[in-house]
């Protein structure tokens, strides 16, 4: 079983500026910063992302607590095309039983331009692997809505 959520992030700016952001490693670090990130490593090698961090976790429910810890490792690989407007995401949890994959796309919309993200979890635990599903869900939601700040204020700039 698995679930899935999709989140559009809507940026006032070209394409070519926001899959410029996305391809920036300079940007992919101050969204870990924003996430709090307890450490972080971003490496891009032409369309190769490739972020590792580290979070601590609070406000888990408590039948999570035992799965998800006091702290969670992030392992997210994106593979996006040349001009980086789609890419196939994989996120996974070392040591935890959850994975996310999914992908993103990024288009133009009249003066906007909007980064489409769809993701999958899941959770191979039975009787809570819906509850995780959706836990890890909100969790990158929270993400993808502090990333999209975060590339606000950097286009901006």
């Amino acid at each position: 079983m698995s679930k899935k959520l999709s989140v559009d992030l809507a940026y006032d700016a070209p394409i070519a500026a926001v899959s410029g952001m996305l391809a920036d490693a300079a940007f992919r670090e101050q969204v870990c910063d924003a996430q709090r990130a307890l450490s972080r490593s971003v490496a891009i090698t032409g369309s190769t992302v490739s972020i590792r961090y580290a979070q601590a976790v609070s406000g888990v429910p408590g039948f999570a607590k035992k799965f998800v810890g006091d702290t969670i490792e992030v392992h997210q690989d994106e593979i996006w095309s040349a001009d980086f407007t789609s890419g196939d995401l994989k996120v996974t949890l070392p040591g935890k039983p959850g994975s996310l994959s999914g992908i993103a796309r990024v288009a133009e919309n009249g003066t906007k331009t909007i980064e489409t993200v769809t993701l999958t979890a899941t959770v191979n635990v039975p009787l809570v692997s819906g509850k995780l599903e959706d836990l890890i869900l909100s969790i990158f939601k929270k993400a993808l809505e502090k990333e999209h700040e975060v590339g606000t204020r950097w286009l901006a700039a």
